[in-house]
């Protein structure tokens, strides 16, 4: 199955909710982080493309129509190369300090706590994390002002390297607006999916009372 769109937009830039919008809209599955949670037999592909070792995109895709969020969104430029007739979807925060404030207390926390000893699958998973954090965005990417400086390097590229025609911008304030008009799809009745909140990825992991 050939991808129709492919995520640029980072992590807490309301990914999960495109995940959801994507689906409907689109009527297949979306490559998203949860993903990766489901398929444990993915994580090793990912931590080899963090490694800078060449991944076949295809068969990991082949039953999607989208991608969006990390890992993905972190390879977008090969991914879309390997998807050439595919929309970029290029979603963020209304400013780099609300997109860290969200990244800080979720993404950010999570990584920070201390490593298990058993090698379990989410201590693999997440060892590739950290990996793809630092090699594609940041090394520095638990420091405030290390990570808003690669979160708007990270847009600018895309901005300047997709085709104004094939790039898609998009906040969670939008809605389904832009998304059907690049897709020319009719708007849905139903409102916006708004899905994992910054409560509810703290509360989902544990982090509520930290």
């Amino acid at each position: 199955m050939t991808l129709r769109v492919v995520g640029a937009g980072l992590g807490r830039t309301g990914t999960n909710s495109l995940k959801v919008a994507l689906e409907q809209l689109l009527d297949g599955r979306c490559y998203h982080m949860f993903e990766v949670i489901q398929r444990p037999q993915d994580t090793p592909v990912w931590h080899a493309a963090a490694l800078g070792e060449p991944v076949d995109w295809e068969p990991l895709f082949e039953d999607y129509v989208a991608t969006v969020d990390w890992p993905a969104a972190a390879f977008w430029r090969e991914i879309y190369a390997a998807n050439p007739e595919a929309l970029v979807l290029l979603s963020r925060r209304d400013s780099a300090q609300t997109w860290w404030q969200s990244m800080s207390r979720t993404i950010v926390a999570t990584l920070s706590r201390p490593v298990p000893a058993e090698e379990t699958e989410d201590v693999k998973r997440r060892a590739m994390i950290v990996e793809m954090m630092k090699a594609r965005f940041t090394a520095d990417f638990t420091n405030r002002d290390a990570a808003i400086a690669a979160y708007e390097a990270h847009n600018r590229e895309v901005r300047e390297s997709v085709p104004h025609e094939r790039l898609i911008e998009w906040q969670p304030s939008d809605g389904w607006r832009p998304i059907c008009a690049a897709l020319e799809l009719p708007v849905p009745s139903a409102p916006f999916p708004h899905e994992n909140t910054t409560a509810d990825f703290r509360t989902a992991l544990g982090l509520a009372g930290e």
